[in-house]
């Protein structure tokens, strides 16, 4: 963990020059031959600067001012930019953004996995803009000022940032912030309302207002009134996520399509999704491109989710087994493949981090494997799973260290070459790496 000193009172702004673009989207400078870390400065750019936060190898500050601008600066499109954390990068234009992470996955791999890929694949990128359908919104009501505030933290995190727009959000789900602040706000329970989830499914845009009280009739029947002039999808969650259930509409089921695999996935409001759905969709053809499945193949799938790469995995091959941690994930998985009129998928509950080489799905021999784990990797379960007559691997990472050091298990330990890999733009303006990589025998 950081060694954090007590945070000194910096009295006065630093001048440095900018000579890099740190992992998080931050620029890099060096101020008396201690490194600092600057939010909203560029490469190539003398900054003048605000210390606020000092730690045993570096110090954190925030943009006081450019003094010389990089010719890459561009300006941002949403007014809240340099305020909200929702994003970070909007002053780097979209190819370089690109760029940057390209550089991050390739400084990973040759310095934690020891590794590199004989073929760098072309960036998947889309939109750039109103492509996330699914987040947390935090809440808060200010006393001082009569009203709630509803949107992302600040960049420091102590505070909700008081937004009117969002650039990033899919436009049902930006044009509702400003009429969710003025809803709570005249709500009794605007105190006790912390985060409100947005899911954008196809049909319908869908909100979870969480309430750590019980909410008064007068509540609920705002709340029902709002859902049914926005035509919007509203539910509630009392307590933990098994508490969540709909207010209005009662009946509402969430879906989103896959339409080149002739799919639809149903979905609860509050389950993991792939924020940006079109490059989900392109991803999962760029991934079943690369694992290449064949008729007769026999493919696991870990960390299956709902099945997001299981059914279009069970379109073309013999058969697939999907393999997840949470039980209700895998109950949405069998009742999605059911509902598509899949019969060739099988699904089971295991935590991955643990070791399941005596489990029955553990026990067959698979032709090939897909991986999708969380930011922590799945170094837990490449110690142990079956590769003995596995041909082929394609990994899907949302964090490009755990990758690196999984792909350097993967070459060292299991006799595999890490043949091909590169970046998907899965969230556009932040400094957040998704990538993809193919191993071989």
């Amino acid at each position: 963990m950081r060694q954090r000193r007590p945070s000194p009172q910096f009295a006065e702004p630093i001048e440095l020059e900018i000579h890099d673009l740190s992992h998080e989207g931050r620029g890099v400078g060096k101020h008396q031959g201690k490194t600092v870390f600057v939010t909203g400065a560029l490469p190539g750019e003398t900054v003048r600067a605000k210390r606020t936060e000092a730690y045993r190898q570096y110090d954190e500050a925030h943009l006081l001012e450019v003094l010389v601008a990089s010719p890459k600066r561009i300006t941002p499109k949403c007014a809240h930019f340099g305020q909200c954390a929702g994003c970070v990068l909007q002053h780097l234009p979209a190819e370089d953004q690109i760029q940057a992470k390209e550089r991050t996955l390739r400084e990973n791999f040759a310095r934690i996995g020891h590794v590199e890929p004989e073929t760098w694949l072309p960036a998947l990128t889309g939109n750039p803009f109103q492509y996330r359908r699914r987040g947390r919104f935090s809440v808060r009501h200010v006393g001082k000022k009569g009203r709630a505030l509803v949107g992302f933290r600040e960049l420091n995190g102590k505070f909700v940032a008081d937004i009117q727009e969002c650039h990033v959000v899919a436009p049902r789900i930006g044009a509702q912030l400003p009429k969710l602040a003025e809803l709570v706000s005249t709500m009794d329970a605007a105190d006790s309302i912390p985060q409100i989830e947005f899911a954008n499914a196809d049909q319908i845009a869908a909100f979870v207002f969480r309430h750590l009280n019980p909410l008064s009739e007068g509540d609920v029947q705002k709340l029902k009134d709002y859902a049914r002039r926005e035509g919007v999808a509203v539910f509630l969650q009392p307590k933990g996520i098994d508490s969540v259930y709909a207010l209005e509409p009662t009946d509402v089921q969430l879906y989103f399509d896959v339409p080149e695999f002739s799919l639809r996935y149903q979905f609860q409001p509050l389950d993991f999704i792939q924020v940006n759905g079109d490059i989900n969709a392109r991803m999962i053809r760029h991934a079943l491109d690369l694992l290449d499945p064949q008729p007769t193949d026999h493919i696991l799938d870990l960390f299956c989710g709902l099945g997001n790469f299981t059914l279009p995995l069970a379109r073309k091959a013999a058969h697939v087994v999907g393999v997840e941690g949470d039980g209700p994930l895998v109950q949405r998985a069998r009742d999605n493949a059911r509902s598509n009129g899949l019969d060739n998928t099988e699904f089971a509950v295991a935590d991955l981090i643990q070791e399941h080489r005596d489990a029955p799905w553990a026990r067959q021999q698979y032709d090939k494997i897909l991986l999708d784990p969380a930011r922590a990797g799945a170094d837990g379960v490449i110690k142990w799973f079956p590769t003995k007559k596995v041909q082929r691997i394609v990994y899907v990472s949302c964090h490009p260290g755990s990758l690196a050091r999984d792909a350097g298990m993967l070459v060292r330990d299991h006799g595999f070459k890490l043949s091909k890999a590169g970046v998907m733009d899965m969230f556009p303006q932040t400094a957040h790496v998704e990538s993809i990589a193919v191993f071989e025998r």
